[in-house]
């Protein structure tokens, strides 16, 4: 017996907020790449993004490709059970990461090749948000430097260990970086923040923090509060 792979195409499936008509894409000055975490699905998550969507920026939010039925075997068999979506596992783990990557890749050049003929060549700024798993997620893709990315927003998680966050030339050093975490986040538990607040402050990583009084979820009024920032 043996294990050997090859590679399929897939059908992703992308949900989108913001001007949809081409004669109002000239509106759009910014994309958002917003990366749902475990167990969630790409509608319902991007649902979160109404607050921000105020016709200047594109909000798409990939699905990951794996689905699953949510809860206990016993519990689904005959029942109509919540479906979510997980970006990766340990099994086969460097495969899937490869395969998310190539597929955020393809993603970005897809949104570029139907916006830039209405916004005459014109590049709008990218901001990376990922939450929970799909933190993991941007934070591998915004280090892949296949993406000039503006703004990473890590939420409720961590960089992955393996990256290195200490060097000069890592792509992730070149967006401005915000680590934001609930007070009362059942994941993200003070112990955890500050670990990964000293992991990130020993590398001389450039960050800020932005703590608020919640769990581990995304907060309206500090999102709002975020995209109105100015990238530069």
């Amino acid at each position: 017996m043996r294990l050997e792979t090859f590679t399929t195409p897939r059908t992703a499936r992308i949900a989108l907020l913001g001007p949809a008509e081409p004669s109002a894409l000239h509106t759009i000055r910014e994309i958002w790449y917003v990366l749902h975490g475990y167990g969630e699905l790409a509608a319902p998550f991007l649902e979160n993004f109404r607050a921000i969507d105020d016709g200047t920026r594109l909000i798409v939010a990939p699905e990951a490709l794996s689905r699953h039925y949510a809860g206990r075997l016993e519990d689904r068999i005959g029942k109509e059970v919540p479906i979510g979506a997980s970006w990766m596992t340990k099994e086969a783990r460097d495969d899937e990461i490869h395969d998310y990557l190539t597929y955020l890749d393809g993603l970005h050049t897809h949104i570029l090749t139907h916006l830039l003929t209405q916004l005459g060549g014109a590049t709008p700024a990218v901001t990376v948000l990922g939450f929970s798993q799909g933190g993991a997620t941007s934070a591998r893709w915004v280090a892949s430097g296949s993406v000039t990315v503006a703004r990473h927003i890590l939420w409720g998680c961590a960089m992955p260990q393996e990256l290195d966050i200490a060097s000069a030339a890592t792509a992730l050093r070149k967006a401005k970086t915000t680590l934001v975490v609930g007070s009362r986040d059942r994941f993200a538990t003070p112990d955890v923040v500050a670990r990964e607040r000293s992991r990130l402050e020993a590398a001389g990583f450039p960050y800020r923090f932005e703590p608020f009084d919640g769990g581990h979820r995304l907060d309206t009024e500090l999102l709002r509060s975020l995209a109105h920032r100015p990238l530069a």
